[in-house]
């Protein structure tokens, strides 16, 4: 099972990036997929989920901003960031949990400058 994000980099405050993490390994569409962010000096914490099903949920700090999508064909699921903030600039994470073991993708550096 692997998760592999990209689409990170260096955008400046009000900017807009879009991650993307692709699924291999498993079958994609039964899984409830979401996205960390581990921000330095902070701890690792939960941006967006998304369920099997489509339903979503947002961390508050990034609720009408972000946007999480999936695409269960392509086996991928996204984040789409607007309106960013310098208090975005984190490693972001993709994650599931399968068959109750965390996977990880390997993160992807978002820097927001002001």
């Amino acid at each position: 099972v692997q998760l592999q994000a990209s689409g990170g980099g260096l955008v400046q405050a009000g900017g807009s990036l879009r991650l993307s993490c692709k699924a291999s390994g498993i079958n994609f569409r039964l899984y409830d997929m979401d996205w960390y962010r581990q921000a330095p000096g902070k701890e690792r914490e939960l941006v967006a989920m998304i369920t099997n099903s489509g339903s979503t949920n947002y961390a508050d700090s990034v609720k009408d901003r972000f946007t999480i999508s999936r695409d269960n064909v392509w086996r991928t699921v996204n984040l789409h960031m607007n309106s960013l903030k310098t208090e975005d600039t984190a490693i972001y994470y993709c994650h599931c949990t399968y068959r109750g073991y965390d996977i990880w993708g390997q993160g992807t550096l978002v820097t927001v400058s002001s």
